[in-house]
C-alpha cells in the first residue's frame, strides 16, 4: 500500500477516529487504527466492539492495501510530524514507512485483516437531525447521567421519537434531565438507550453547524450516525427504561421566576466554601420577592439576596448545589422558572413549552443551623 496526504486531512481524520480506539484491552488489533486503501478511497477506522467510528480522508492512493497500526504511537507521530504532505507505504511483511519532508519513521504494522470491522447496519429507521440540535442537546442532558456501572440503563440516554416530537432523557438517581425537540418530520415510533460514551465522544466531533445534518439509523441493538464523511456506530444498552412520567407532576406550591445568571453566579460563589466531597447543601429560603441562599461548611460561611418574581408559598429547601449549577449552566434563558412542592420533593426547572425539563431531588439539612 502506499498514500499520500497532507498532515492536517490526516491528523484531522486520526483524531475522528481514536476516540473508539479502547484505553486497555486484551485484543492488541483493537489498540490499532485501521488504514483502508483497498477501494478509491482512504478510510481510518477504530473500534472498540462498542463503539466504532469509520471516517474518509482525502488523498492519493499510488498502490491500494491495507494496513493496522498502533493507535498511540501512529497519532503521535501524525501530530509531531511537518505541515506537508505524508506519505504511507507498507510491504507485504506489513513493515511501515511514514514519510514527510526530511522525517521517516519505520514501525511495524498487522494484517488488516484481521481488524474487527464495523458492523453492516441495515439503513431503515433513520432520523434527520441538524448538527447544532444534536450537539445541544446532549450538551443539556449528558451531564445527567450516571458515572458508575451499578445501573447500567443510568450510564445511557434515552432517545423517544413518537411522530415529530424528539425525547432526549437523562438521570443518576438525584435528578433528571430532560430535552423535547420537534422535528420537520414525522416518524414511526422507535425508543432506544444510547451510551453515554458514545454521545460524549460524538458532540466532540461533530462540528454544531446548523447547515449540517446527521442521519441517524436505529436497529434493535445498534445506533448509527453519519455525518460529513464520518460513520459512529454503537451498541445500545438493552433493557427498559425507567418510567419517568410518573415523576415528572406538574403540581406546585411555590413557583419562582429568577435571572439566571444571578442565581448561576450566586451559587457558583457558595461553593467556593465547599471541598471536593463535601455534602454541604445550598438551603435556599424563598419569602416574597426575595430568595436567600446560604450555605455553611467547616470552612466558613456565605448568605445572599436575590429578587425574585413568586407566587404560592415561601419555602425553605436545600439541595446539592453541584447539581443546580449543571442544570442552569446549560440553560440558554435569562430568566428561570422553579416549580417546588414541598422540601421533600423535586424542584422542577423548565420553560413554559416544556422544551427542556430538569428535576433535581432535595437533601435533607438541619433547619436549626441553616
Amino acid at each position: 500500500m502506499k498514500i499520500i496526504c497532507s498532515k492536517s486531512n490526516l491528523l484531522s481524520g486520526v483524531n475522528i477516529v481514536s476516540k473508539a480506539v479502547p484505553s486497555r484491552t486484551t485484543m492488541a488489533i483493537l489498540e490499532c487504527i485501521l488504514i483502508d486503501a483497498s477501494t478509491s478511497e482512504i478510510k481510518l477506522t477504530a473500534n472498540d466492539m462498542e463503539l466504532g467510528i469509520e471516517t474518509k480522508i482525502e488523498g492519493i492512493i499510488v498502490d491500494r492495501g491495507i494496513i493496522a497500526l498502533d493507535a498511540k504511537i501512529f497519532s503521535e507521530i501524525v501530530r509531531k510530524l511537518p505541515d506537508s504532505d505524508v506519505v504511507i507505504e507498507t510491504d507485504p511483511s506489513f513493515k511501515t514507512v511514514i514519510t514527510c519532508e526530511k522525517a521517516k519513521f519505520n514501525i511495524i504494522g498487522k494484517s488488516g485483516e484481521d481488524f474487527s470491522y464495523l458492523p453492516f447496519i441495515e439503513r431503515d429507521h433513520s432520523l434527520l437531525l441538524s448538527q447544532f440540535t444534536l450537539k445541544e442537546v446532549i450538551r443539556q442532558t449528558i451531564f445527567s447521567i450516571a458515572d458508575n456501572d451499578n445501573n447500567k440503563l443510568m450510564t445511557g440516554e434515552l432517545f423517544e421519537i413518537n411522530e415529530n416530537q424528539l425525547k432526549v432523557v437523562s438521570l443518576d438517581g438525584h435528578r433528571i434531565a430532560i430535552r423535547n425537540i420537534e422535528l420537520k418530520d414525522f416518524y414511526e415510533h422507535q425508543k432506544v438507550v444510547v451510551p453515554g460514551k458514545t454521545l460524549q465522544e460524538i458532540s466532540k466531533i461533530l462540528s454544531g453547524d446548523a447547515d449540517k445534518d446527521v442521519d441517524i439509523y436505529f436497529t434493535s441493538n445498534h445506533i448509527v450516525f453519519e455525518f460529513e464523511n464520518t460513520t459512529v456506530v454503537s451498541r445500545l444498552i438493552e433493557g427498559e427504561y425507567f418510567r419517568i412520567e410518573q415523576m415528572l407532576s406538574s403540581d406546585y406550591e411555590t413557583k419562582i421566576k429568577i435571572n439566571k445568571r444571578e442565581l448561576l453566579n450566586c451559587i457558583d460563589r457558595a461553593t467556593l466554601l465547599v471541598k471536593e466531597g463535601d455534602k454541604k447543601p445550598i438551603i435556599m429560603t424563598v419569602t416574597e420577592g426575595n430568595m436567600e441562599l446560604k450555605i455553611n461548611s467547616f470552612i466558613g460561611s456565605m448568605n445572599e439576596d436575590i429578587d425574585i418574581v413568586k407566587e404560592g408559598k415561601d419555602i425553605m429547601i436545600g439541595f446539592n448545589p453541584k447539581f443546580f449549577i449543571d442544570a442552569l449552566r446549560v440553560i440558554d434563558d435569562e430568566d428561570v422558572k422553579l416549580y417546588m412542592v414541598n422540601p421533600k420533593a423535586p424542584c422542577f426547572i423548565k420553560d413554559d413549552e416544556e422544551s427542556f425539563i430538569y428535576l433535581i431531588l432535595p437533601v435533607n439539612f438541619n433547619a436549626a443551623n441553616a
